[in-house]
């Protein structure tokens, strides 16, 4: 493979955690630009990398013919409008999740991207994930015979990350927990599943415990102190039932509650066997053989999978390879949040046809 130039758009945590350290690591990866609105962040990282040029404005990339990859790394309301220019301009787009703040927003850029031909990946990490691809794997393989309900629990006691700031403005982010936390569960159960087609959704959120921000107490917030004089508009707890044409979900996600225990697990329920992983980590499997009751601890290489995404990425530019990640496979996650919010809204079970 050739030499591959990249763009990083949203100089953050998320670009400096993940999508940087993957692209230097990779032996046929270029960064020449580093892109922020607020140019001391780019210019931050050139100086901590020793690569690349800072910029502000992300037009320059979208002027630059060499750039044929671009990460956007940006808060949620610049998604859809960065990727559909990047897009336009011929440029190869992985985007962080959520895809945007509203499926509209997904929706148009979904359209762009099969108007122009460029790649659209979307930041669902996990579908590159040695452990989700090992459950996917065991599914597949009839393992649990007949998988018949999904059950994610996202739930933390007090957790809602700067207080105030874009990440509990709806107008920027789009929702709290729910797209923040719950896309990447939602995602996992519908990729190991197959992503089935959804029937129904009935949910209710919840902006309770951020309220009064003055009045949070917390331990600490990670991204960043609170701003009092900043917008709570999100929800910081959600549950939902989801029906599907396979099988069928439910989730309870929290931010923020008032219980002092963290749980972050999925279980995929079967009729031979079920599994329950835990986020980011391994998993056992139960089953019955003999008269015995069975419980499984697999030993594999976990890896790690912003790695594989970026690999991949960069892969798919040259193959043409359609990825797990394209956003034709994950808009319908797009499509569900929506619907659980607006049946939240609504009050009232949201159909598809």
């Amino acid at each position: 493979m050739d030499t591959i130039k990249v763009a990083i758009i949203g100089c953050g945590t998320i670009a400096k955690t993940a999508h940087i350290p993957a692209y230097l690591n990779h032996p046929n990866a270029e960064i020449k630009y580093f892109c922020d609105y607020y140019k001391e962040n780019a210019e931050r990282f050139v100086k901590e990398y020793g690569c690349g040029v800072a910029i502000q404005n992300y037009h320059d990339i979208l002027n630059d013919p060499e750039i044929e990859a671009v990460s956007v790394c940006t808060p949620n309301n610049a998604h859809a409008i960065v990727s559909i220019d990047c897009l336009r301009a011929g440029k190869n787009v992985l985007c962080e999740k959520p895809a945007a703040r509203t499926y509209a927003e997904a929706l148009e850029m979904q359209k762009v991207q099969n108007e122009t031909g460029k790649v659209l990946n979307i930041g669902v990490v996990n579908r590159f994930n040695n452990a989700v691809n090992i459950i996917k794997g065991l599914i597949e393989d009839g393992e649990l015979g007949e998988l018949y309900h999904m059950y994610a629990s996202f739930r933390a006691h007090r957790s809602i990350p700067g207080l105030g700031g874009a990440f509990t403005t709806k107008s920027i982010a789009g929702g709290g927990v729910m797209i923040d936390w719950g896309v990447h569960f939602l995602d996992v159960v519908m990729y190991c599943s197959g992503d089935p087609k959804p029937v129904s959704v009935s949910a209710q959120a919840y902006s309770k415990l951020g309220k009064n921000m003055k009045g949070y107490t917390y331990t600490n917030m990670w991204a960043g102190p609170p701003k009092y004089g900043g917008t709570y508009d999100v929800d910081d707890f959600v549950s939902a039932f989801i029906r599907t044409e396979g099988p069928s979900i439910t989730l309870n996600g929290a931010w923020a509650q008032n219980i002092g225990e963290e749980e972050m697990y999925i279980d995929f329920l079967g009729d031979k066997a079920g599994i329950r992983l835990q986020y980011g980590g391994g998993f056992k499997m139960y089953s019955a053989k003999n008269g015995a009751l069975l419980e499984t601890n697999p030993t594999f290489v976990t890896g790690d999978h912003f790695k594989n995404e970026i690999n991949a990425f960069l892969e798919c530019i040259r193959t043409g390879e359609k990825l797990p990640s394209h956003i034709d496979t994950v808009i319908v996650t797009a499509k569900m949040i929506q619907a659980i919010y607006d049946s939240s809204e609504q009050r009232c079970e949201i159909t598809f046809d």
